[in-house]
């Protein structure tokens, strides 16, 4: 495919390594000057579906490999191709999905939707440019522009996975809960096979009710033919800990209970109280949710390193709690809470700010 140009101001690599995110990194080469960026995304294209659907599968979304490039040392713009499948579980799609048997009306279309997929992904439509005046009125904020260039919200590109890593990235390290989310994508994802090599959707949630929690409770419906290390298709094994029970609770209550399409249309408050009812979420795991997943940027996530760097930068090192910490964040950046937390955090880890509250 062609390569089609973004012009926007973003650090790609930075953007997905901020360690402030509710989706593992994407699939990262450095290239020379070039670095690059490979993830798996799912399209609503109906005319091409409606092709490729037949009664041995239910095609609901478009899997397209993003193959995105920047110059490191241009963070002005970006590019991309696209990659179709070659094998979609057991179907063979590379005869059926060739540019040559699209249409341009189809290619369009495609390119249409990844063009708002990433502009969603990246938040391309916010203005950092603006957000950077907000930042140097604030003398707190404005030494945060040096070390945050280029950083923007890295958004979900599926609300059920933001809240499933949400709920995994509690009390957890970003390595931790990102090697296990990859573990979950592997053991029940929608296997995708493109020339680029394998990728891996993730699970939905009528899936995740069917999943072990345990190796025991795995190797008991398997009568227990192996050794208990042998197995490993369970949520335990994918390093989730206690929060397997959570995750599944979660998953049967966006079943029976919620549209997640209706969170959209909700004020702050609102969806806030509604995730705050799911089990193993708490108000900063709330916050994530809905700033990554469903674009509330009011939204200000405060766990401890939060707490603790808005205490020194706007209290003198008070000791103040998370809910303070969260109603100051809102109230003090408004409409910029959730970018403000972003550079909150990173601003602290790459300055040195970090290693002195530590001490």
């Amino acid at each position: 495919m062609s390569s089609l140009q973004f012009n926007s101001l973003i650090n790609i690599k930075l953007t997905q390594e901020s360690g402030q995110t509710s989706q593992a990194p994407w699939r990262h080469n450095s290239v020379g000057d070039m670095d690059e960026f490979n993830e798996l995304i799912y399209l609503k294209v109906p005319l091409i579906i409606n092709e490729l659907s037949d009664e041995t599968i239910n095609l609901n979304n478009l899997p397209i490999l993003l193959k995105l490039s920047q110059d490191k040392s241009n963070f002005n713009e970006f590019s991309y191709l696209y990659e179709f499948p070659k094998k979609l579980g057991n179907h063979q799609f590379s005869q059926i999905l060739d540019e040559k048997n699209l249409s341009n009306k189809e290619i369009k279309t495609i390119e249409n939707e990844i063009n708002m997929e990433l502009t969603k992904i990246y938040d391309l439509d916010f203005d950092l440019e603006k957000f950077y005046e907000f930042l140097l009125d604030d003398e707190k904020l404005a030494p945060s522009v040096d070390f945050c260039n280029g950083l923007r919200l890295f958004m979900a590109k599926d609300p059920f996975e933001c809240i499933i890593s949400s709920i995994c990235s509690a009390n957890n390290s970003i390595v931790r809960w990102t090697k296990s989310i990859d573990k979950i994508k592997h053991n029940w994802g929608e296997k995708v096979e493109l020339d680029s090599g394998i990728f891996y959707g993730f699970p939905r949630p009528n899936q995740f009710l069917d999943f072990y929690d345990t190796p025991i409770e795995e190797a008991d419906a398997d009568g227990h033919s192996y050794e208990i290390d042998c197995y490993t298709h369970n949520l335990k094994s994918c390093g989730v800990g206690y929060r397997a029970p959570y995750m599944k609770k979660a998953s049967q209550m966006i079943l029976d209970e919620m549209d997640l399409k209706d969170i959209f249309d909700m004020t702050y408050d609102e969806a806030f109280d509604l995730i705050l009812k799911m089990p193993g979420v708490g108000p900063k795991v709330a916050d994530c949710i809905l700033l990554y997943g469903f674009g509330f940027e009011e939204a200000f996530p405060s766990d401890v390193w939060i707490k603790r760097i808005v205490s020194h930068l706007y209290f003198d090192g008070e000791e103040i709690s998370a809910e303070k910490t969260r109603d100051f964040g809102m109230d003090h950046f408004g409409d910029y809470a959730g970018y403000a937390q972003l550079y909150l955090f990173h601003y602290a880890r790459k300055s040195g700010l970090m290693e002195k509250i530590k001490k």
